[in-house]
């Protein structure tokens, strides 16, 4: 028995890097597929193939995360193919890094209208189908600098630590209806934005992890299976911090 057999989960923000790798961990795991980005383009294609090809249903749709007119008609597209959903993944990030005195207010509102408000959207948008059926599991991706902040991303920690108050909070409010919240905070992930980073960066944030490497898009996937699986099913209002202990 697979550990999300026949769960229908939505991951938004999935087309790569981190919320792919979930989309397709969860298929691996039997869970049949929704997932969103702005635009369908040859990342979007492949990834339906690659999770088709794993035996479950692979849904794309074309969404603006931080649009909540867009997310109601994602939430209204789910709810009449499958009438519920299980697991609800919030991914969909971007950043606009930069000093605070060289932060405009355009680059500080998009990341916390996409980050943040997406969160807010998907839940709202959601928290009627789930209730309905006294079932769900709500994964919402922070960040480990939400904890320790970071140099040149106020408006991106800011948004990440929002996400883990606001996970806490809903934990409290749909705990009676059985719906679980809960946050993932990644370190430091090998991923292609943080290949570019010099040798040298590079070498100082790995000197600073206890298990002494990087993560990877697949450790922050077999989270998100847990925390998406029955294995969880007493975990709420809680957030796992996949970063190899670099917060310790």
């Amino acid at each position: 028995m697979k550990l999300l057999e026949n769960k229908i989960a939505l991951i938004t923000g999935a087309s790569r890097g981190i919320g792919r790798s979930i989309a397709l961990t969860f298929a691996e795991e039997g869970a049949h597929i929704i997932f969103t980005d702005l635009r369908e383009d040859d990342n979007s294609r492949s990834l339906v193939e690659e999770i088709q090809a794993k035996g479950v249903d692979a849904t794309f749709l074309a969404s603006d995360a931080s649009d909540y007119d867009q997310t109601v008609s994602v939430a209204k597209a789910v709810a009449d193919k499958y009438g519920r959903l299980d697991v609800l993944v919030n991914n969909a990030g971007i950043t606009r890094d930069g000093l605070l005195l060289r932060m405009t207010p355009q680059e500080w509102n998009a990341v916390i209208a996409t980050n943040l408000g997406s969160v807010y959207n998907f839940c709202k948008a959601f928290a009627q189908l789930m209730m309905k059926h006294r079932s769900g599991s709500i994964i919402n991706i922070s960040s480990i600098v939400a904890i320790n902040g970071n140099a040149g991303q106020c408006n991106y920690s800011a948004a990440k630590a929002g996400i883990i108050g606001f996970t806490k909070s809903l934990a409290k409010e749909l705990g009676s209806r059985n719906i679980r919240s809960n946050a993932i905070a990644p370190g430091f992930i090998d991923t292609p934005m943080t290949k570019q980073l010099s040798d040298e960066v590079r070498a100082g944030w790995i000197e600073d992890i206890p298990l002494k490497r990087p993560g990877t898009d697949k450790d922050v996937a077999k989270t998100a299976v847990y925390l998406a699986s029955d294995l969880s099913d007493y975990i709420t209002g809680q957030v796992i911090c996949c970063d190899g202990g670099l917060v310790l």
